[in-house]
């Protein structure tokens, strides 16, 4: 996708780090800004191709967020931008990417490129890419001890392998 076609909804409740992150992306992309869940809500759509979403929001969360808009059918790829630091309980949440604040314009100008490159009819592809992005993000946060003694993180190997498997 080109990127002048893409376009990036914000959703972060800090007004002035939505608008900074508006002020980064806006000479590359369209750009959509949301102050809340619920505004991203509103706003999500078939028009969106990429959401930063905060993870951490009043009255709904990022994930909350993010899964109403996997269960209303958006085909947006999401990428949490937080600060809060992954922890095994990313293997539940849907999310494409996932970011650490403080974050730069780099970072997010990086994430939008990839996530808008990715074509989102392709449902194995992504979902591999998914589990696979979580799977480094636990691998660089956690000591090999606690990756192995996990049984939640043990399990999701198992399907991770099975599914590299099915898509080759």
């Amino acid at each position: 996708m080109n990127k002048q076609n893409t376009t990036v909804l914000i959703v972060e409740d800090e007004p002035n780090l939505a608008d900074l992150y508006a002020t980064w992306l806006t000479t590359e992309y369209t750009i959509e800004v949301a102050y809340g869940a619920e505004e991203a809500l509103e706003k999500a759509g078939d028009s969106i191709d990429v959401m930063l979403l905060d993870r951490r929001m009043p009255k709904l969360s990022g994930n909350q967020v993010s899964e109403r808009v996997r269960e209303a059918g958006h085909q947006i790829r999401v990428a949490m931008v937080t600060a809060v630091e992954p922890d095994f309980d990313i293997l539940e949440l849907s999310f494409d990417d996932y970011i650490v604040k403080p974050v730069s314009r780099e970072d997010l100008l990086d994430t939008v490129s990839e996530l808008s490159a990715r074509d989102p009819r392709d449902e194995e592809g992504n979902t591999l890419y998914e589990l696979s992005r979580k799977k480094a993000l636990l691998e660089d946060q956690k000591s090999s001890h606690e990756l192995q003694t996990h049984e939640t993180y043990q399990k999701f190997l198992k399907d991770l392998e099975s599914l590299q498997g099915w898509i080759r």
